[in-house]
């Protein structure tokens, strides 16, 4: 394999963090199963991408996402991924599967 080429695919990297799904309201676990949310997003069975951007694309209307965009930011996240089995970041508020998002 020519490293130029490993070179120039690594400086394509966009940092992506893993978190659980959680950390959204079930109003926006739900927006998110739909592709429904106000920011770009990719579904899948166990959650999905989120792309945030740099500098962010834009600030989602959802207030639990646009919570975890601020920190996405400020650690330099370009994608997130909410998955049911990924990490629960401390600090950030957790719903259980009964919130509304109220």
């Amino acid at each position: 394999m020519d490293n130029i080429i490993v070179t120039r695919l690594l400086e394509l990297v966009e940092p992506l963090a893993a978190l659980s799904i959680c950390h959204l309201t079930a109003t926006t676990r739900q927006k998110l199963a739909n592709d429904d949310l106000s920011v770009n997003v990719y579904p899948n069975d166990y959650g999905g991408f989120v792309y945030v951007g740099s500098p962010p694309y834009t600030v989602p209307a959802e207030s639990d996402m646009a919570m975890i965009f601020e920190v996405a930011r400020l650690a330099g996240i370009v994608w997130l991924k909410f998955d049911s089995d990924a990490a629960i970041l401390e600090g950030l508020p957790v719903f259980d599967d009964l919130d509304q998002g109220h």
